[in-house]
């Protein structure tokens, strides 16, 4: 059972806390705010046993999920806090939740009314809790919530695409859920926010915490018009591991997911493993076939991904049953769409040449009668779509697309 010590740093240095202001408390409560919020809950003995268990079990630990299953948080707090080395403190839940409730940050429990109950599809590896921040209601949001991922280091197309798909999602009045991490992550984010549409940022570190440092703004505007979570406690620091093991919740939490651009080792596809795992909907963006970072995409695809190239394919995949189909695109209708058998089996017969062909040429290539040609050919000349000179007969240039 893995317990929380001193965890392994990233080699990139640490950011500096995440300063967000606390939502303003108005007495005119919202009707999501009775469902959601969690931070006027009195610190009951399982809401202080959890915050403290947030401490010391590392996500995504399944050994600890189940000892909590079996002797409840405050047992399990009890059994794993005897296990702690000499001279490491137990935690201290109720001190958690006060310095949570002093930077705006609320904990949200299994079994509350702001816990969105897709996370127990994770069995005893679901979290111990969620940290919080931002006025959102959680439930609501994930109720039509969809995953958009990919790879950092990504290319100007995995980023407009990221963009340009959470932007027309979130018009469509779907949550937009990324890791708020560089490249497809934070395109992502950007998208949903351009059009003031809601989103999740699922956090490998505190929900206190600035990470990456260059992300600090847009973590800002993440917590002040959706909501920035975590499983870990308030200052925890991001590690290796933990990048991976918030990829669970992002695949749980949300009805699909799409994986925009990644490489074939990308953390992205961890997360749509996950997805698979869980039952939910995993799509894939194509990219092109010579770059790397659409391999992982590429292979998704081969795997059984559902390949989608906009919006509307996403909604068709994870909306309602009959209502969020995709339109079939449809082409120009053609005015040789409209032309009989025989008159269309001229007009292909017609060489592209500026020359044009004889109506002798054309019975050969059409198997047509000569008087049938010669009636079709005049037929066509009335459509526009083509002209005679003297004994040659050829396609209207103007005409060559229709």
């Amino acid at each position: 059972m893995t317990l929380v010590h001193q965890p392994a740093l990233l080699d990139e240095p640490l950011d500096e806390p995440l300063a967000v202001a606390t939502p303003e408390v108005t007495s005119k409560a919202t009707p999501e705010a009775a469902v959601t919020d969690t931070s006027d809950l009195p610190d009951s003995p399982g809401r202080v046993a959890r915050a403290a268990l947030g401490r010391i079990v590392e996500p995504g630990d399944e050994r600890a999920g189940r000892l909590i299953e079996e002797l409840g948080p405050q047992g399990a707090l009890a059994r794993l806090v005897r296990g702690l080395p000499v001279g490491v403190a137990p935690p201290d839940g109720a001190r958690e939740l006060a310095h949570g409730r002093l930077i705006g940050a609320r904990l949200i429990c299994p079994g509350e009314a702001a816990w969105p109950s897709q996370l127990d599809d994770l069995g005893p590896v679901r979290p111990v809790a969620l940290w919080a921040r931002g006025s959102a209601a959680l439930r609501v949001l994930a109720v039509r919530s969809v995953a958009v991922v990919g790879a950092r280091a990504c290319t100007g197309y995995g980023q407009r695409m990221a963009a340009d798909l959470a932007a027309a999602l979130a018009e469509r009045g779907w949550t937009v859920v990324s890791g708020a991490a560089y490249g497809v992550d934070a395109a992502a984010h950007r998208g949903a926010l351009a059009v003031s549409g809601p989103t999740i940022g699922v956090l490998a570190c505190g929900v206190d915490q600035a990470y990456p440092r260059s992300n600090d703004q847009l973590l800002r505007r993440i917590s002040e018009s959706g909501l920035l979570l975590s499983e870990l406690p308030l200052g925890a620091h991001p590690n290796r591991p933990r990048f991976l093991q918030r990829n669970r919740l992002i695949a749980a939490l949300t009805r699909g997911t799409v994986v925009v651009e990644a490489a074939r080792r990308s953390g992205s596809l961890n997360t749509a493993r996950w997805a698979g795992e869980l039952a939910r909907h995993v799509m894939a963006v194509p990219g092109t076939a010579t770059s790397s970072l659409s391999a992982g995409t590429h292979a998704l695809i081969r795997e059984g991904a559902v390949l989608v190239s906009d919006h509307a394919e996403i909604v068709e995949q994870i909306g309602e049953i009959g209502t969020d189909l995709a339109a079939t695109p449809e082409g120009r209708e053609r005015l040789r769409d409209a032309l009989a058998p025989e008159t269309l089996r001229v007009l292909e017969s017609l060489p592209a040449s500026s020359r044009g062909t004889t109506v002798e040429s054309l019975v050969q290539r059409s198997l047509l009668a000569p008087d049938v040609v010669l009636q079709r050919l005049y037929e066509l000349v009335s459509l526009g779509m083509v002209e005679r000179l003297g004994a040659h007969w050829r396609l209207n240039p103007a005409c060559k697309g229709s």
